[in-house]
């Protein structure tokens, strides 16, 4: 049968493909634009929008399971309640669901609280779920790392708890693991939630420390002010989302994201390899500078 990957054009959900693409799965992709869709020939895509009922309905036809991830938007759980409303009218029952770690405390950031909401409906749907529960992407240091490389500073406001960050492939490859398990199995699986985390714990001293040993020369840690980090954020991006973006800055500080005891190994033991770590993921971006210098 059919895997369905909705969300299949971002920084997770292609890598996601490509995991089930490599694994023998039959895969088609739901996207706004096949145009722009750069998956494998094997891949079926199918034109639409989590928004467009008739076009979601076709798109679910011949599907027995779904991976669904949705961006971060102002209509982000209407998307989901849509998504898993539809799904269940066209018989699917097994899902593999990208949610956020801690999605169920941090009730007052939106896109957790969204996350917490869809993870209900999954339970109370009666569907055969894997929730998945990143914490901080790795990748999301793209975003800083001229701010890094030129000044000299850590800017994130992750706060001195610690946060398991984690890389966005590890989280693909764990998902089209569940996806496949879920989608071979004879019946339906009992619901299970997995924190998807990296193999350290890190302060923004922490990282700011692996920056100065990679980089050779201080790099110091920008210090823990969500309300600053916003107000940077609100220059390039919709300020909605600079908000929310402080409130989950907010949440790094006050708790951190810190694995549960066994995450780090069950995760190790999915993939059958180490994770990929911070300090290799900064090592990658230090040596590309160090070549175009």
């Amino acid at each position: 049968m059919t895997i369905l990957v909705a969300g299949a054009t971002g920084r997770v959900g292609r890598h996601v493909v490509q995991q089930l693409v490599e694994r023998g799965a039959k895969v088609r992709v739901l996207t706004r634009d096949p145009a722009k869709a750069d998956v494998p020939s094997s891949v079926d895509v199918a034109k639409g929008d989590l928004l467009d009922i008739d076009s979601s309905r076709a798109a679910f036809d011949g599907v027995r399971t779904l991976f669904l991830l949705n961006a971060v938007t102002g209509d982000e759980f209407t998307q989901a309640i849509i998504t898993l409303n539809i799904a269940r009218e066209a018989g699917v029952e097994r899902v593999v669901y990208l949610s956020v770690f801690d999605a169920d405390a941090a009730v007052n950031v939106p896109h957790f609280a969204v996350k917490s909401g869809a993870e209900r409906m999954l339970a109370q749907m009666g569907f055969s779920a894997t929730i998945l529960r990143p914490s901080y992407f790795i990748d999301n240091e793209l975003m800083i790392k001229d701010v890094i490389l030129n000044h000299g500073v850590y800017p994130m406001p992750i706060g001195s708890k610690g946060v398991a960050m984690v890389d966005a492939r590890d989280i693909a490859e764990v998902a089209a693991v569940e996806l496949i398990r879920r989608d071979r199995a004879p019946e339906k699986l009992p619901v299970e939630t997995i924190n998807l985390v990296g193999p350290d714990t890190l302060t923004g001293p922490d990282v700011a420390k692996i920056w100065s040993d990679l980089l050779g020369r201080p790099v110091v840690y920008g210090g823990d002010d969500p309300s600053g980090f916003e107000q940077n954020m609100a220059s390039f991006m919709p300020k909605w989302t600079a908000y929310e973006m402080r409130l989950m800055a907010e949440r790094y500080v006050t708790h951190g994201m810190i694995p549960d005891a066994g995450d780090v190994e069950r995760l190790t033991a999915i993939l059958g390899r180490p994770l990929r770590s911070y300090r290799d993921f900064a090592a990658e971006i230090a040596a590309a500078a160090t070549r175009s210098s």
